[in-house]
């Protein structure tokens, strides 16, 4: 899954089962043959844990499927969509895309919606009954990284995916994967477009099942 002949970046979120809310983020740079750890940090994921999600990885045979509301991050392999922040102008160290959030954004997580799992303004021709606002009073998207799940959009296959700041190291998310605002900035300013970078979410268990035919680095 994960080709050698070009350099790749890789975000490697990993659980100790599926229900579990602890995960631990790795930060993986391959500039040949070989993966090189840049950093490891603390994370979670969703209050109810992971469940298989809609991205670039083969279907799954086991394991429960993401749903709309289910309270769990998608596991597999996904894209990296551009950031969202608070600020007018991203990070001055990021290279990655990057746009503001206002008060007129919001991610429609109505599954009846034609806008569903899209960012939009709420200016356009409203057809949903529920969506999150990307300007939050907890600061929880002060810095957002998109995630390619679910593109593109199925009915009630899941929605507004993001890595985004963390309440606090253990509680759990509605369905993100959420760390600390350090550790989304240094991310935002690691990571290169040149390099094609991923996101891989799955349980420890899981990962050692997939790692040689996806291509991943082992973990310890």
């Amino acid at each position: 899954m994960m080709s050698m002949d070009q350099r790749r970046q890789l975000i490697l979120v990993t659980t100790a089962g599926w229900s579990a809310v602890s995960a631990r983020v790795r930060l993986f740079d391959r500039a040949g043959k070989s993966w090189r750890l840049e950093r490891s940090m603390a994370a979670v994921v969703g209050v109810h844990g992971m469940a298989w999600g809609s991205g670039m990885h083969p279907s799954p045979s086991t394991g429960p499927e993401k749903r709309e509301g289910d309270g769990k991050s998608p596991a597999g392999i996904f894209s990296i969509c551009p950031a969202y922040g608070y600020d007018s102008a991203p990070p001055s160290k990021t290279l990655w895309p990057y746009r503001q959030s206002t008060s007129d954004l919001c991610c429609v997580d109505d599954s009846k919606s034609r806008h569903y799992n899209r960012i939009v303004s709420k200016s356009k021709s409203k057809d949903w009954t529920s969506a999150e606002e990307m300007v939050r009073p907890d600061g929880l998207y002060r810095r957002v990284i998109g995630v390619g799940h679910n593109l593109p959009a199925a009915p009630s296959k899941g929605s507004c995916i993001f890595l985004h700041v963390w309440k606090n190291g253990h509680t759990g998310t509605s369905g993100c994967t959420a760390i600390s605002l350090k550790n989304i900035e240094f991310i935002l300013a690691w990571l290169d477009p040149a390099a094609r970078p991923v996101l891989v979410q799955l349980p420890k268990s899981v990962h050692r099942d997939v790692e040689a035919a996806w291509g991943l680095p082992a973990i310890r």
